[in-house]
């Protein structure tokens, strides 16, 4: 598989993101664990998790130690692979979400997560989601004091402005990798943090590139010319979706959820799908520029 940048690190140019294997309508541990194998028998070398990626309360953490287990169960070569996790935003057991980005959390968060993932140090941590209630600049000092103790081997943030990334920049003294927002042909507000990230030299990683996990399998009739498109290759619309986001930039890594084998399969095929220059001008129409 095509390979890109995070930092001094080389991963695959798709990622998988965990999320769907540990929330709700979650499949059964067999299905998830094999999801996760099919993602690395197809090439992928980068997992996106979180602490905050569960059911309910009383499994905090559930999909860092899923994906810790399908590493230790895999049969082939692992030791590349690259898994980012997240904290600051928490599920307290009732379906919402809340926010503590206190540098105090924070620390405990990481070294919570360093323990389930079963490393001495975390090869990626972004956080989560900005707390309005911790100036941004705190809450970024933890991970920097992270990175100097060796807790994290590098820092990212997430849900973030293009004001926050340069701040979080500055306060790392230079060293944020990753920046993971939102981003599919159905959510484009970010295309301003994605064409920083390229300026800045960045790793930008979409999440829920397709749309979400309950729109992904719409994709198709949401926007006709990624399925159009996609029927010319042979291809799906996810695929395409996915190989047009790869064309928009090479600062770009996106990570589709998956909570099957053959959803993941597909999407690790798109660094494979040769877009024209008039198909990607067609598709980036979305971007309304």
């Amino acid at each position: 598989m095509e390979q890109r940048s995070i930092g001094k690190v080389t991963v695959s140019a798709v990622g998988l993101g965990g999320m769907p294997l540990s929330i709700e309508g979650r499949p059964d541990q067999d299905q998830a664990l094999a999801t996760i194998h099919a993602a690395l028998d197809a090439g992928v070398t980068l997992i996106d998790t979180a602490d905050a990626y569960h059911r309910d309360a009383t499994d905090v953490g559930h999909n860092e130690t899923l994906i810790a287990k399908a590493l230790r169960q895999y049969e082939g070569d692992a030791s590349e692979v690259l898994v980012a996790t997240k904290s600051g935003h928490l599920r307290p057991g009732d379906g919402s979400w809340t926010l503590n980005g206190r540098p105090d959390y924070l620390k405990h968060a990481v070294k919570a997560s360093a323990a389930r993932l079963g490393v001495e140090a975390i090869g990626l941590h972004q956080f989560h989601r900005p707390d309005p209630s911790v100036p941004y600049e705190d809450s970024i000092g933890a991970l920097a004091e992270l990175l100097d103790e060796g807790v994290i081997q590098m820092a990212g943030v997430s849900n973030a402005n293009c004001d926050q990334i340069r701040l979080a920049d500055k306060v790392l003294g230079g060293r944020l990798v990753s920046v993971q927002n939102q981003f599919s042909p159905a959510f484009v507000s970010s295309y301003s943090e994605l064409e920083l990230c390229e300026d800045m030299g960045i790793a930008f990683l979409p999440w829920s590139p397709l749309g979400g996990i309950r729109n992904a399998a719409r994709l198709g009739q949401k926007h006709e010319v990624f399925a159009r498109i996609g029927r010319s290759h042979g291809a799906s619309p996810q695929q395409v979706t996915i190989a047009w986001h790869l064309a928009l930039s090479p600062v770009v890594i996106p990570i589709p959820g998956a909570s099957r084998p053959q959803s993941i399969q597909d999407s690790a095929k798109a660094p494979e799908l040769e877009l024209s220059a008039g198909e990607i001008r067609e598709l980036s129409a979305v971007l309304g520029r």
